[in-house]
């Protein structure tokens, strides 16, 4: 084992050409290997091994040893296991980027629906209460007020249509619909091959989420150095999660019963 330790390339068993060219560690296969000064090369596929041995001084080390990638590391787990919390506190520590995956397919739609959509968000959206009446001689004073609640209801009835491809993440959000390969293609290589993720690195919280997706990487050469699963109790979800839903809950019940104290008492003044 030492002997064959001894007479890898600089790159190890991972491919020097898809390093170079993408600067991601993809590793090489046994049969795809290539002698060069005495060193066996390992490559992802035969097209790069050809191109290696066309001109293989372009992919071996000379005078400093070939930089590695930074740190690529994907975060999975269920909802409420605290992949969030774990990712911001491994993200400060290292000094790579945290990205929150479906934090960020909110960010690309919320500029057209104006506020998150989907089954995990806490905002969730206050009940529309009845109409308060107006009195005759209050009728002046809440005219200004009944103007604007129009004027807003009119705005949300004109909201700009969705591309196919912010109805497609929408529907993800929503319904748990597979993303479209064409959508992550949009989304997902940037990281591993756009600045100033490509030469920090980042931690990636919440995808793949599905096998399909897992394959969606695999397809596209796109390797995490890490991929890290938290499994935590159910018993653990509901005591992060039930105390601060059960607090906006009592919050929304307070400002439900407020205004049918005031419906209440404007209906009484209509009587008098």
């Amino acid at each position: 084992a030492k002997e064959k330790k001894r007479h890898m390339g600089d790159t190890k068993h991972f491919c020097p050409v898809y390093l170079k060219e993408n600067f991601i560690l993809y590793p090489g296969l046994d049969e795809h290997a290539a002698k060069y000064k005495e060193k066996i090369y390992y490559f992802s596929t035969s097209e790069y091994r050809d191109k290696f041995l066309e001109n293989p001084e372009e992919y071996v080390a000379h005078n400093e040893p070939i930089q590695a990638p930074p740190l690529r590391v994907c975060l999975l787990g269920t909802h409420g296991a605290g992949k969030t919390t774990c990712a911001r506190q491994i993200a400060d520590k290292l000094g790579i980027f945290h990205i929150q995956f479906e934090e960020y397919l909110q960010e690309l739609i919320l500029p057209k629906t104006k506020v998150k959509v989907g089954q995990n968000v806490d905002e969730e959206p206050e009940e529309d209460d009845n109409k308060m009446p107006v009195l005759p001689q209050e009728q002046e004073d809440f005219t200004q007020t009944i103007t604007e609640t129009e004027t807003e209801t009119e705005k949300s009835k004109l909201e700009p249509e969705l591309t196919e491809e912010e109805e497609a993440i929408k529907a993800n959000l929503v319904d748990n619909q597979e993303l479209p390969p064409e959508v992550l293609d949009n989304i997902v290589p940037d990281w591993w091959r756009k600045e100033p993720f490509r030469s920090t690195g980042f931690i990636l919280d919440g995808f793949p989420r599905t096998p399909d997706e897992a394959q969606y990487l695999s397809e596209r050469g796109l390797c995490p150095d890490v991929a890290v699963y938290i499994q935590v109790e159910e018993s653990d979800v509901l005591d992060r999660l039930l105390p601060p839903r059960l607090q906006k809950w009592k919050e929304r019940q307070h400002r439900k019963m407020e205004k049918k104290k005031k419906l209440k008492d404007l209906k009484a003044k209509i009587r008098v």
